[in-house]
């Protein structure tokens, strides 16, 4: 039996590589899984299909725009009501455009806030009910490295992260009563096809500015992102809440 055996999973951003690696170790890890992403995401009932016979998991598809605030709170208030609620609310998904800010629309602007962080409020909102009706839940939320000032480029990315650091502060203090764990991860640059699609020809640039500024001249890998996240949707870590974990190789 898995530490997550008899425990509902809703995972957004599933298809991405930080998304994929999750997918594995805690399906490994006995979760059922809602794998949340682009609706367009023609590979999706595959890759769940995939995580299912490899760990022998529960996998589903969830296509889902996460733009759209109220399709996705209706969507995971019925994946709720049919699971008979959800366990584990991981937000992972985000949208990542490296420019500088005065070449972002106002409608870019407003594109990243929701999809990085009002939507990881709208879907709280719809499981809540049930985690305080169990007197149980956990909810990952997805920051960034680049909340430390350092980067450049990235004015709404940055922005939609800090404010999804404030909502797992205040969420955390207000689901505490309930048995409700909400904490953040803050990844450092993880070797992901994210990075490959921003950098295009600088890649090899950025993978040598990276190694000068952390402290461990390694690179991240999404399976180290992924134990951290196990680490923190099981038992071993009920008696932490409201806190933002930087997995960063040291900045």
């Amino acid at each position: 039996m898995g530490v997550l055996s008899g425990k509902t999973v809703l995972l957004t951003g599933a298809f991405g590589t930080l998304g994929r690696a999750q997918a594995d170790t805690l399906s490994r890890a006995g979760g059922a899984l809602l794998l949340l992403d682009r609706p367009e995401a023609t590979d999706g009932a595959a890759f769940a299909a995939e995580v299912a016979a490899s760990t022998g998991a529960e996998a589903e598809y969830v296509g889902q725009d996460l733009g759209d605030l109220q399709g996705a709170e209706a969507a995971a208030k019925r994946l709720a009501e049919a699971r008979g609620g959800v366990d584990i609310l991981i937000n992972n998904a985000a949208l990542i455009i490296n420019r500088p800010f005065q070449a972002f629309s106002l409608a870019e602007y407003e594109e990243q806030l929701r999809v990085n962080s009002s939507a990881a409020f709208a879907l709280a909102r719809a499981v809540a009910p049930g985690m305080k009706a169990k007197g149980y839940g956990k909810v990952i939320n997805f920051c960034s490295v680049t909340l430390n000032g350092r980067w450049e480029g990235y004015v709404p990315y940055v922005a939609s992260k800090g404010a999804l650091l404030g909502l797992t502060k205040s969420l955390a203090r207000e689901m505490g009563a309930f048995g409700v764990r909400v904490n953040a991860i803050s990844p450092g640059a993880v070797v992901s096809e994210a990075e490959k699609r921003v950098f295009g020809d600088r890649l090899q640039q950025y993978n040598d500015w990276i190694l000068e500024n952390q402290c461990l001249k390694v690179r991240i890998q999404p399976r180290d992102v992924a134990e951290l996240v196990l680490f923190l949707v099981s038992p071993a870590s009920d008696m932490i809440t409201g806190q933002n974990f930087a997995i960063d190789g040291g900045w």
